[in-house]
């Protein structure tokens, strides 16, 4: 499979890369400096830009078989960041005919199939209050994607950290706890999604569970 990483530099995004070319991939890595991804590979290769650069992600989508994002918000919070990533992601994607997307964002974005929890009653009131902009820049990334007619997949992540992978992880519609969860697996996750196409047209949410 051929595949574009966006965020390829990120710390969701490293591991995408190398698990990806771990499982034979071809591999394209959307970054805004090559400098900083520091890998070499004979199935990657770099294209350099920002999402932001409606031309630049359009080469980048040039020939692919699928696409993953990984990028989120960054710091000082840029306006309208993910939404004008998700538009020229969209776009690109319908210029050369590209169907499969993985999207990640955060679980501060809710899903109506999100059962009741107590951690979800908490999180997004917090997130509103201390992320206000970030969560609606967000939100509307991923409300583009849906109305898309794209073969998405949106990936809500949990509190991320750098701890080891474990492997043993759930997905779905699921009551999330405050754990932190591996990005190794996370990537391991959108991986996977992007080749088998589990949950086309859905948002699920990966955790431990214990």
């Amino acid at each position: 499979m051929k595949v574009v990483i966006f965020g390829a530099a990120g710390q969701t995004g490293r591991h995408l890369v190398s698990k990806a070319l771990e499982a034979g991939h071809e591999v394209t890595a959307f970054v805004r400096d090559p400098a900083k991804l520091g890998m070499k590979h004979e199935r990657l290769h770099l294209a350099q830009g920002t999402s932001t650069d409606a031309a630049a992600v359009a080469r980048a989508v040039q020939g692919q078989d699928a696409v993953i994002s990984a990028l989120g918000q960054v710091k000082p919070f840029q306006p309208d960041l993910m939404k004008q990533t998700a538009t020229n992601i969209i776009a690109a994607m319908k210029q050369h005919g590209v169907k499969r997307l993985v999207y990640l964002t955060g679980a501060g974005v809710t899903s109506p199939k999100d059962p009741p929890s107590f951690a979800a009653k908490v999180i997004v009131p917090l997130m509103k209050v201390v992320a206000g902009q970030m969560l609606a820049d967000s939100t509307l990334g991923v409300r583009l994607v849906q109305e898309s007619n794209l073969d998405w997949t949106i990936v809500r992540g949990p509190r991320l950290g750098n701890n080891p992978p474990r492997g043993a992880y759930i997905s779905g519609y699921i009551k999330t706890g405050f754990e932190e969860f591996s990005r190794a697996d996370l990537a391991d996750f959108m991986l996977q999604e992007a080749v088998r196409s589990e949950y086309v047209r859905e948002m699920p949410i990966v955790y431990y569970a214990s």
